[in-house]
């Protein structure tokens, strides 16, 4: 089947997440199940509500189901939002460059995400999880707006609970209820406990924290290749034709969304680019 032809897929599962974000798990009518890589992204297209790129938030070992998280932002979002169990969507893909192989990473995991920033970093999480344990420690740094913001909150109870991974969590805006950290998820780098040279760090959330995350990261000594982060771009096509993505001489729906922030940092810093 061609890039630019979806496949027709059957919603199996529609569970909410926040006030406006939903989680789908998604079988294909016909064929095997979608293989992808963490980090990936499919373009899902809701009958009559248009096509729009979501990055996959599902467990990435082969022969699971397809899980993609949504915020009903736009028409699109919000006509994927509204499917029910049984109705069916068009997905292309999956595609893009993925988070690096985890498996062949050796030291210390940082994952480090902001709202809705945790959907594409969660089957990296998966896969970091089945590290073995001397291959290093994993820690996950997440943060909302507001408690009641936060994704995936039964596994973040279970991770927080885990030995196998260590995770701080931060919301910006706190009532009664809320007993943990109250500010920004860049706050969080400064008082973890970081090794630069064996430390790599994946993050993934709003720009504007990204480059706070990323300038803490440097300032505690990791080197910029160890960074590497997920852009979300103006991306239509999905295979690099249409331009829309383009970013200086990358097209982030085909040679990211992951970039290192060697390669991020640079452009960042040209205005308008």
């Amino acid at each position: 089947m061609s890039d630019m032809t979806p496949a027709a897929y059957r919603v199996t599962a529609n569970e909410p997440e926040t006030a406006d974000t939903r989680t789908l798990t998604m079988e294909p009518l016909s064929g095997e199940r979608l293989s992808y890589q963490a980090g990936q992204f499919t373009m899902l297209y809701a009958f009559g509500g248009g096509e729009v790129p979501i990055s996959i938030s599902g467990d990435p070992t082969p022969g699971q189901p397809l899980v993609q998280t949504v915020r009903a932002l736009g028409a699109g979002t919000q006509s994927i939002c509204r499917l029910e169990s049984g109705e069916q969507i068009g997905v292309r893909g999956p595609f893009g460059r993925g988070w690096p192989d985890l498996s062949e990473l050796e030291g210390d995991l940082l994952l480090i995400a902001g709202g809705l920033g945790l959907a594409p970093l969660r089957p990296a999480l998966y896969e970091a999880l089945r590290r073995p344990a001397n291959r290093g420690r994993v820690t996950l740094l997440y943060g909302g707006r507001e408690p009641e913001q936060l994704l995936f909150r039964e596994e973040l109870d279970r991770w927080r609970a885990s030995r196998e991974i260590d995770c701080e969590l931060i919301v910006d805006i706190a009532g009664a209820n809320w007993h943990g950290s109250v500010g920004v998820v860049p706050s969080l780098i400064e008082r973890t406990a970081i090794d630069p040279a064996t430390t790599s760090a994946l993050v993934c959330g709003p720009e504007v924290m990204m480059r706070y995350a990323a300038d803490a990261l440097l300032a505690r000594g990791l080197a910029a290749s160890r960074i590497h982060a997920s852009l979300e771009r103006n991306m239509r096509c999905a295979v690099g034709h249409c331009g829309h993505c383009q970013w200086g001489a990358s097209f982030i729906c085909r040679d990211g969304p992951v970039l290192e922030w060697s390669v991020i940092g640079p452009r960042l810093g040209v205005r308008e680019l």
